[in-house]
């Protein structure tokens, strides 16, 4: 398995998840966290991304919320008013 530093992981991370590679990110040294690649589907994804879609305006309709509004809950580093 690959070790790369993280900046390095960051600045090509179009590579490296293109990739069937499995990859271990390190921080000083310290692997921090890991890159698995999973077998790609297209039509599992393309089901799975319509799901997302129909789940997301039902959340939307039931909530009365709108969507900038669900996406804040997602932002994890801002308070939660």
């Amino acid at each position: 398995m690959k070790t790369v530093g993280v900046r390095e992981f960051r600045d090509h991370a179009t590579s490296y998840l293109a990739g069937a590679e499995p990859i271990a990110v390190s921080n000083r040294g310290v692997v921090i966290g890991f890159y698995i690649p999973l077998q790609r589907d297209h039509e599992q994804t393309e089901r799975a991304l319509k799901q997302l879609g129909t789940k997301v305006q039902q959340i939307l309709a039931d909530t009365g919320m709108s969507e900038d509004e669900l996406a804040d809950l997602f932002r994890l580093r801002a308070p939660i008013e």
